[in-house]
């Protein structure tokens, strides 16, 4: 039961590094792995939710909700109204954040929610159709292609409110508030609140509602806090702005000082004079009465927010990025319903499945402090260079290694050969890093850089496989099919757009990689380029179930393709040489 509960315990560490939402974008020092099929990407639609927020006869108002790891691009953004005479003026995009890409130079990129407004010429209300034409990317390497939409401006003053919430979701927060509630600063509270609250009148509808009405108010309490940061987040735009090295350096030292905290340093409180008057209000309060628990949830909710700060201001950051007063409300209710569901266990005489307070809340302790300080250093690596996040991480985990007596060869239990094991695995890695920092690495995946033959250099000239052929149509698509079936030649398909960075990656660092040219001769190599993205392309696309580029299809002599192995996303010169030998043995 103690094993299953610390699993448990391990799901507040998921609030935390909520706050790695602060900037959604992978780290150039985080590293990412290749996908190889559609389903590891959201359809277009689903990944940019466009909802019309607003529309008066001054100006119309739209809300762009990019899913966590996709961005918009600024600068792609056509806004047209249909017909053409309708009046509007040039819309009003706020700064997006800066992005230098070496293929197209300096770009901005929303990751989070993005508002837009666009004025109407006075005197012109009639109804129309408004064409919104946006275009985005993953983070893992595809882009989409163009996309418009159509919204239908009907009655002015018509308005829609966009909801961002799902159950799945609420049922997350929920859980992620059970968790909360055996951090070791709550559970200690269960027994005496069970005793304020209840006055011995556990068991039964009465003890039931007792306990409802405690948990009831405080969960309500962090129902408002979550519509507060829902509304209010949404309008400041807090992901977009927090992400310069003022706001998150100081936000990797708050997580900083909880670690500390929890490794037993000091103890975090509310300042006296406002614990003092709590306390003296919870003291005046009646228990055994439903007013009286009321009250003394209300406060409780104040009591117990500095000890599980860390991950509620991680889940506070989350519901600003969706920027959803209603979900705020909902998710942060069902943290605090969670929160107090073991109240209700036990005011329901289940207090003899809760676990007893005892050495073990210390080793909890100290796993949610490391995990905070690598909250921190996921924070700081965005404004650091990668190095020192690499000697940052071996540092971390060493002295975990530390910790755990790794390096202490006494006798020991098969638990402590166990904590030692795992140690030593830490220690390993630890010096990985610390080797890869002092060799210029910046990869905590690949702390020692790539192997020696993908270090064979993509910058050196190789030769050729063979000639890329370049088509722009699905006639022209069909007939290098066909010539290669005939042929008995297998056939390679990249998916290519000007406009896909990903795309200029794989073409500038994977394919003239020297392997990868020896394992390719003898396929066609068809370059099928949707720059232009007509409706004819798209429809190509939705044929073979792609969102976009980059996508590399091997077929095979019979004409037909290798699903399993399709390369949808960027991927490394490595792991293509891979899929290249899979698809060989298999044509």
């Amino acid at each position: 039961m103690r094993r299953l509960l610390c699993l448990m315990l391990l799901s507040l560490a998921l609030p935390a590094v909520g706050a790695s939402l602060l900037d959604s974008r992978p780290s150039a020092t985080l590293g990412s792995s290749s996908l190889s099929n559609s389903s590891d990407f959201l359809p277009v639609h689903e990944a940019f939710r466009l909802s019309l927020i607003e529309a008066t006869p001054k100006s119309i108002k739209l809300r762009f909700v990019p899913t966590e790891g996709y961005y918009l691009y600024r600068h792609r953004f056509q806004f047209h109204a249909e017909p053409a005479d309708i009046g509007l003026e040039t819309a009003q995009l706020p700064a997006g954040e800066k992005k230098h890409d070496e293929f197209f130079g300096d770009v901005e990129v929303y990751h989070g929610i993005l508002d837009v407004e666009i004025p109407r010429k006075a005197g012109d209300n009639r109804a129309f159709t408004l064409a919104v034409t946006y275009q985005g990317c993953a983070d893992k390497g595809l882009c989409y292609p163009p996309e418009t939409e159509r919204l239908a401006i009907g009655d002015i003053g018509a308005t829609t409110t966009p909801s961002v919430w799902s159950w799945k979701e609420l049922a997350l927060f929920f859980l992620a508030g059970i968790g909360l509630t055996f951090t070791p600063c709550v559970l200690p509270m269960l027994p005496i609140l069970s005793g304020v609250v209840l006055r011995g009148q556990v068991g039964g509808l009465r003890g039931f509602s007792l306990s409802l009405a405690y948990v009831l108010p405080m969960a309500l309490c962090f129902a408002v806090l979550g519509a507060l940061m829902g509304m209010f987040g949404a309008s400041l735009n807090l992901q977009a702005r927090l992400q310069s090295a003022w706001v998150l350096v100081p936000f990797a030292a708050f997580f900083v000082v909880f670690a500390i905290a929890m490794f037993g340093l000091f103890e975090l409180r509310l300042p006296q004079f406002i614990s003092s008057r709590l306390d003296r209000i919870a003291g005046k309060t009646e228990g055994g009465s439903l007013w009286g628990a009321a009250v003394l949830g209300v406060v409780s909710s104040l009591l117990v927010s500095p000890c599980v700060s860390a991950p509620l201001a991680g889940a506070l950051l989350y519901i600003s990025a969706s920027g959803d007063a209603l979900g705020g409300a909902l998710k942060l209710f069902a943290l605090g319903l969670g929160m107090g569901a073991p109240l209700l266990v036990v005011a329901t005489g289940g207090a003899a499945w809760l676990p007893k307070s005892g050495p073990w809340l210390v080793t909890v302790k100290n796993i949610i402090g490391v995990l905070l300080l690598a909250v921190a250093i996921g924070l700081i690596s965005r404004v650091i260079p990668g190095e020192f996040t690499l000697l940052l991480l071996g540092t971390l985990w060493a002295g975990v290694a530390l910790f755990l007596r790794t390096l202490e060869f006494t006798q020991k239990t098969p638990v402590e050969r166990f904590a030692q094991l795992l140690g030593l695995l830490l220690l390993v890695y630890a010096l990985a890093c610390w080797y890869g920092a002092l060799t210029g690495q910046t990869d905590p995946l690949r702390p020692l850089g790539r192997t020696p033959g993908a270090l064979m250099t993509n910058n050196t000239a190789a030769p050729a496989a063979g000639t890329w052929q370049t088509i722009t149509s699905p006639a022209e698509l069909e007939k290098a099919l066909s010539e290669a079936k005939n042929a008995g030649q297998p056939l390679l398909l990249d998916w290519y757009a000007d406009w896909c960075i990903s795309c200029k990656v794989i073409e500038h660092e994977v394919l003239p990689d020297p392997e990868v040219n020896r394992q390719l001769s003898g396929y066609r190599l068809i370059r099928f380029d949707m720059t232009e993205s007509n409706s004819e392309q798209r429809a190509l696309l939705d044929r073979y179930k792609l969102f976009g580029p980059p996508a590399l299809l091997f077929f095979g002599k019979n004409g037909a393709e290798l699903a399993d192995i399709r390369i949808v996303g960027e991927i490394g010169t490595t792991d293509f040489i891979a899929r290249i030998v899979k698809a060989n043995d298999q044509i």
